[in-house]
């Protein structure tokens, strides 16, 4: 059975509880794990919040640099332990790797170091998210946005080199709409979804624009999928536009 949540910032909470929503998926980096002070403060409010914050996105602040000349090793292991920690305290279900700025290969640096690199990093994730009950999902990003991990199925072959139960995948309707990627690939890679974003025309909300949902909606039942959908987009009236699309959602979900 799915369940649906909106990616937003905390203190929509209470309306998206309000709303008949499941969950709210919230940008880690918004907990200021580096600032022990702040961070002290505000993970009970997530812990506490009026609706299960069940996902994270925005794993990394931008200026983390997880492949590339510039990784500073130990500033990445102990902010993904306190990422573990937070996130098993708040009693999240799923971490996203997107962070683009974070992944992006530089210019001059060799794809293949940047791969090992990026193995690496989800290889200190595994074992910090290990009897955690968080599941980090690997996002793959259209290329305007990265320039590693552009599709499901590259993400999934970075995940089987790990081989860990922590690190699975996420398929984004958005990004694989901007790169063309097929549909078959959810079912293509069904042993490895662990959690869904969804947006429309423009990266607007679901069910306002022209994107193929019957046929995605299908795909992910023919793979069995039956775990969080997130809509991840640019809002302009919350007011209309969360009921709405939460109503599209499980209307087109259902069938």
């Amino acid at each position: 059975m799915y369940t649906f949540g909106w990616c937003s910032g905390i203190e929509e909470g209470e309306r998206l509880k309000r709303l008949g929503f499941d969950y709210i998926e919230c940008a880690l980096v918004s907990l200021d794990l580096e600032n022990e002070a702040a961070a002290a403060e505000k993970i009970p409010v997530y812990a506490d919040s009026p609706i299960p914050v069940r996902a994270f996105n925005v794993f990394f602040p931008g200026d983390i640099k997880v492949v590339g000349p510039e990784v500073d090793v130990n500033r990445i292991q102990r902010y993904i332990h306190k990422a573990a920690s937070a996130m098993n305290r708040v009693g999240a279900e799923i971490a996203v790797l997107g962070s683009g700025r974070s992944r992006n290969i530089p210019d001059g640096w060799e794809r293949q170091q940047a791969e090992e690199q990026f193995v690496q990093l989800l290889e200190w994730i595994a074992a910090e998210f290990a009897g955690t009950g968080v599941t980090l999902a690997i996002e793959p990003l259209n290329s305007k946005e990265s320039n590693i991990v552009g599709s499901v199925s590259e993400a999934v072959m970075f995940a089987k080199q790990v081989n860990h139960s922590s690190i699975r995948v996420l398929a984004d309707f958005y990004h694989m709409d901007e790169e063309n990627e097929p549909l078959g690939t959810l079912i293509d890679n069904k042993d490895w979804l662990a959690h869904i974003h969804l947006a429309d025309t423009g990266r607007l909300s679901p069910g306002t624009g022209q994107y193929p949902y019957a046929e995605f909606a299908a795909s992910l039942h023919a793979a069995g999928y039956s775990g969080m959908i997130s809509a991840e987009c640019k809002v302009n009236d919350p007011d209309t536009e969360f009921a709405a699309s939460l109503a599209f959602m499980k209307r087109v979900f259902s069938k």
